[in-house]
């Protein structure tokens, strides 16, 4: 009888924890969501329009 408990008291264990998880998860997406992120920040002078590193590699369209 006492097994059964234990078993019992372990499997309600491990749910209230995956419920607290996914709820902390959930409101960190909301606030994710929230988060206004600003404006990027302007291209310095002089640089050429693309500036990324598959600009610079030949066949970067494979």
């Amino acid at each position: 009888m006492e097994t059964l408990v234990l078993i019992a008291v372990i499997i309600l264990a491990i749910a209230i924890g995956v419920r607290w998880i996914h709820l902390l998860n959930a409101q960190h997406d909301t606030r994710i969501e929230a988060y206004r992120f600003s404006d990027p920040l302007p291209r310095p002078p002089g640089l050429p329009d693309d500036t990324g590193r598959r600009a610079h590699h030949t066949g970067a369209d494979r």
